[in-house]
């Protein structure tokens, strides 16, 4: 999926405080401790242990003891449609003795049709593909299952956790009754995966053969190509611009000046100074934000046209238009390619991410997509199996390997010193990129609806890399430090509707705002009467909502 938005924010994350630590355990969960993990374990009995393992311990390969068949809420994708003949659906009956009932459902229509059949009572036991934050509008319906409440049963989930530090993350999940229900994807290093995609060729004839330090620098560079290239229209034309202003590039950015930005941006962000939220767009730092932008625009060097599509901006790339172009670890192949189709010769790479007036930093962003499981499904004979499945397939080191790589000796071969090496036949994204088949489409396997988070351990993740997405990893990681995770305000049932009342108004009001001072026609001499507007429009009633939620919790 070579448009997956990163959606990373430091805006409403939630409490730092994990009260009820999670214990990384590896034996069975046959016998929890009568707290439980989330201080409120609950115990399986017999009648739901059909097919579940008595010794399953993180570690354990899980096997059903008989056949079991899970009901599955699957998002089926057009680049790799699903097949029942798919070896990762045969692989998992044989050695697993798990098969699946499953509702399919088009990427297109995921998110509407999730929630109706979530609404209307009629949802699978696992429902696949949901990112955090998007469960609590199920909650309070019960249609969904309190799963830290199950926690004695996920030994893989538990030690991950506990051995990647992701106490704090995972409490940014709890809801106002201090419960979670959805199961994250996990990633032992944040995601990075956004950055600029530079004419490497361009940057070192205009003499730049250094990343910039800062944004203003990026900003300084994009002139000195600029006056290097009269051709160019701009040196810097952008995507991922349609649904939302600058939506890639000002997510990058925001850290980097103590606000949140483009696909990231919240109307609600924890101020770690002052220990209360604030109101993101009126910030100072997203003024630095909106201010460094608007200033490469009105020097020439940026193109106004922030709602173009992806397919003029990358058009305006590829045709010599532009020099500079927002990419990611996977779509920088997919530019080479188009270059190479067009008989024309550059050289491309990322740049790391820049710093900023708040320095160099990089959202919390080790949770990704996850799933959600049915309340029903407790009620089901082997409930205890799935929870062991969904432990085992989604956070044992051996399930998200078979679930990346699939199987070894038919996908891929294994070196004595663990270097995979996928089947010439086969490809994935710049792996064998002209092989005949694709791992994900001809076999199931690198299927983000089995494969959280695209990995999760750090070899995992950069067993799919390219020496060159390696090292722009590495250098990034190196540069940049993590922001801290912010702690959450569990809004009430009443606090939700209120803030969901004034949220979306102020969101659209922000953004349109952005994109106008960003492009000129408002002048950011206008930016109080911009922050009185929003105050109009209620920004300081959301933010007291949250605060008021908070001051309760702490």
């Amino acid at each position: 999926m070579t448009n997956t938005r990163q959606r990373t924010a430091l805006a409403v994350a939630s409490l730092t405080t994990l009260t009820l630590a999670l214990t990384a355990c590896s034996g069975g969960g046959d016998e929890p401790s009568e707290e439980g993990a989330d201080g409120g374990g609950t115990t399986i009995d017999a009648e739901h242990s059909v097919g579940a393992m008595e010794d399953f311990g993180a570690g354990t390969t899980f096997r059903a003891t008989e056949p079991v068949d899970f009901t599955l809420m699957y998002r089926d994708h057009p680049n790799y449609e699903v097949q029942d003949d798919w070896s990762i659906f045969q692989q998992l009956e044989e050695n697993q003795n798990v098969t699946f009932s499953r509702t399919d459902v088009p990427l297109a229509d995921w998110d509407q049709k999730k929630s109706l059949l979530i609404g209307s009572g009629e949802a699978s036991e696992i429902i696949s593909v949901t990112y955090p934050g998007q469960e609590t509008q199920f909650v309070s319906g019960g249609a969904l299952l309190p799963v830290s409440d199950y926690l004695d049963y996920m030994p893989n989930f538990q030690q991950k956790i506990a051995d990647w530090g992701l106490e704090e993350e995972i409490d940014n999940l709890r809801q106002d009754d201090g419960k979670f229900y959805l199961l994250p994807g996990v990633r032992e290093i944040p995601d990075v995966q956004y950055s600029v995609v530079i004419r490497d060729d361009l940057w070192k004839a205009a003499g730049i053969t250094e990343d910039p330090a800062t944004w203003d620098e990026f900003a300084a560079d994009l002139a000195t190509v600029q006056e290097a290239n009269p051709d160019l229209d701009y040196a810097f034309s952008d995507r991922w611009t349609d649904s939302q202003p600058l939506g890639a590039l000002m997510n990058v950015m925001g850290p980097n000046f103590d606000a949140a930005g483009g696909w990231g941006y919240n109307n609600v962000w924890y101020d770690q100074d002052a220990g209360e939220f604030t109101f993101n767009g009126a910030r100072e730092g997203y003024h630095q934000m909106v201010e460094t932008l608007a200033g490469m625009v009105d020097a020439g060097v940026m193109d106004p046209e922030i709602t173009q599509s992806d397919d003029q901006a990358i058009q305006k790339f590829v045709s010599g238009k532009s020099a500079a172009i927002s990419g990611n670890t996977q779509e920088i192949t997919s530019y080479r390619t188009k270059f190479d189709e067009a008989g024309k010769d550059a050289d491309l790479r990322m740049i790391v991410i820049p710093g900023g007036p708040a320095g160099d930093y990089l959202a919390p962003s080790r949770l990704s997509s996850g799933l959600m499981l049915s309340s029903e499904a407790a009620e089901d004979p082997h409930f205890k199996a799935l929870l062991q499945y969904v432990d085992w397939q989604y956070y044992s080191d051996e399930g998200m390997e078979f679930a990346a790589w699939g199987v070894e000796g038919e996908t891929y071969t294994k070196d004595a010193d663990g270097t995979r090496t996928l089947d010439p036949q086969i490809g994935w994204n710049a792996l064998n990129p002209d092989a005949p088949k694709q791992l994900n489409a001809d076999f199931g396997y690198f299927n983000g609806v089995f494969l959280l988070a695209n990995g999760s351990t750090q070899d995992l993740l950069e067993s799919v890399m390219s020496d060159e997405v390696k090292e722009w990893t590495r250098a990034v990681l190196d540069r940049k430090e993590t922001a801290p995770v912010a702690p959450a305000a569990r809004l009430n049932e009443m606090e939700l509707e209120q803030a969901s009342l004034l949220d979306t108004q102020l969101k659209d009001a922000v953004l349109a705002a952005t994109a106008a001072f960003i492009t000129g026609q408002r002048p950011l001499d206008e930016w109080d009467a911009y922050v009185a507007e929003m105050e109009g429009m209620g920004a300081t009633q959301l933010i007291e909502t949250y605060n008021t939620a908070l001051d309760r919790q702490q």
